[in-house]
């Protein structure tokens, strides 16, 4: 969905990018193979979640032997991450500093006609992901995290589940009393409930490049959260017949006049040069863990993202010091709670009942979106943009209980257009259904 021309080049397609991510630089403490000493604490992955919650272990229980196990412990990130600034400042532990770029407003555009966007007085930014990334490493080495550049491959563990043991693509083996495994989405070593109660996952898929351009329409104050329209389109009737049954939308990052970060689906100007390009395929709701199982999740491989908008970032590093707590509780107390019990503990910190409750009604909310078109989906979101503040701001960022968003459910119904209330009365049946029954099953 790219209307435009380019200077130099026929296409905007045989533009390239001209940079990748370097690999960071820290002085980190690896792991000695000839020490034989058990782990307390072996994380698989250095992603945001892995190496938040490998922080947030050593900086609560200092005599705990942390490690963390990755092919690349020092490679950049490839994604660019995107947050609420007022999300992001609550975390603490001064994160705050790797938001490089804010914008005071977030902007959404509903269709083609010429009415201005709807204006959220929500300062949003984009995340540093190398001055996270380095904070976070900076942090794990001065608390005595350990590190080790190898692919786990399996995960063994005892009879009573007291000790695991992790096989490296090195062929070397790591024992520890717990596992975590924040390797991301489709992890081998957890194991989901069936999908019988919960449907299969959906996807958001995205396509961003950070371009150089001659000029951009977008205003500099201000990042462009969703752009539905679709005017570009009409000379492609079939690929608007396409975009009319499965819409997408335009995220946009202008960081200056000429350089801009976009995500997706449209962009009309005259481009020079594709500086950075990512692509990345997000799943959204299914099934949850089994929980407790032995090898514990976080990030996306513990069903983390929000199954309606697909964020997971600043909740996964908000998760990480509930989740080193509980871990801390147990492994770091005089009582040495191991095995199924610690497990529970864990899990249960992770997915309390209250969370387990919420996740149904955005399982809900995903499932209704499946169901829309473009111009349903545009009525929904002017519905669901007029709501309260604290309504759209605790929804998109997973911090309402079941009772607000059962509120929040009544009053978009309320705000709602004629055209949205027939979509919701025709197409959400089945999905309240489904969640309704899997309330009474969470709640009994």
């Amino acid at each position: 969905m790219l209307a435009l021309a380019s200077t130099t080049h026929s296409t905007f397609l045989d533009l390239k990018p001209e940079t990748k991510p370097e690999p960071l630089t820290a002085d980190l403490r690896w792991h000695d193979p000839s020490d034989r000493a058990e782990y307390d604490v072996a994380i698989i992955g250095c992603g945001p979640a892995g190496l938040r919650l490998a922080e947030q272990v050593s900086a609560r229980w200092s005599a705990a032997r942390t490690l963390c196990i990755d092919p690349s412990p020092l490679s950049a990130w490839p994604n660019n991450y995107g947050a609420w600034v007022d999300e992001f400042a609550s975390l603490g532990s001064g994160l705050e500093s790797c938001l490089d770029v804010t914008w005071p407003y977030a902007s959404v555009y509903f269709d083609g006609r010429d009415a201005p966007p709807k204006r959220l007085a929500r300062p949003y930014a984009r995340v540093s992901r190398g001055a996270l990334k380095a904070l976070l490493l900076e942090n794990c080495a001065s608390q005595g995290v350990r590190f080790h550049a190898a692919r786990a491959w399996k995960v063994l563990h005892d009879e009573e589940g007291l000790r695991s043991t992790v096989s490296c693509s090195d062929g070397r083996e790591v024992r520890a009393r717990l596992v975590v495994d924040a390797s991301g989405f489709g992890s081998p070593f957890i194991g989901y409930d069936a999908p019988q109660r919960t449907p299969r996952a959906g996807y958001q898929i995205a396509h961003g490049v950070l371009v150089e351009v001659e000029a951009h329409p977008f205003a500099l104050d201000e990042m462009v959260l969703m752009d539905w329209r679709d005017a570009h389109l009409g000379c492609e009737p079939d690929m608007r017949a396409r975009n009319d049954a499965h819409p997408t939308f335009l995220y946009a990052m202008p960081f200056d006049e000429k350089l801009i970060f976009l995500e997706e689906t449209s962009l009309v100007s005259r481009v020079k040069r594709v500086l950075e390009e990512e692509k990345c395929v997000i799943p959204m709701g299914g099934p949850l863990p089994r929980m407790p199982q032995s090898v514990l999740g976080i990030g996306g491989s513990a069903g983390l993202v929000h199954p309606s908008t697909g964020y997971m970032v600043s909740r996964a590093l908000a998760m990480a010091p509930i989740v080193a707590e509980a871990i801390g509780e147990c492994l770091g107390s005089t009582r040495m709670i191991r095995g199924r019990r610690l497990h529970e503990r864990v899990w249960g910190g992770l997915w309390t009942k209250e969370r387990r409750l919420a996740r149904e009604f955005y399982c809900f909310g995903m499932e209704t979106l499946l169901e829309l078109d473009l111009e349903g989906t545009r009525r929904f979101f002017e519905a669901f943009f007029e709501l309260e503040e604290e309504q759209w701001h605790g929804f998109l960022s997973s911090r309402l209980t079941i009772g607000e968003l059962a509120w929040l459910g009544l009053s978009l119904f309320g705000k709602a257009s004629g055209g949205c209330k027939v979509d919701m009365v025709t197409k959400c049946p089945l999905p309240l259904v489904r969640m309704a029954g899997n309330l009474v099953s969470e709640v009994l």
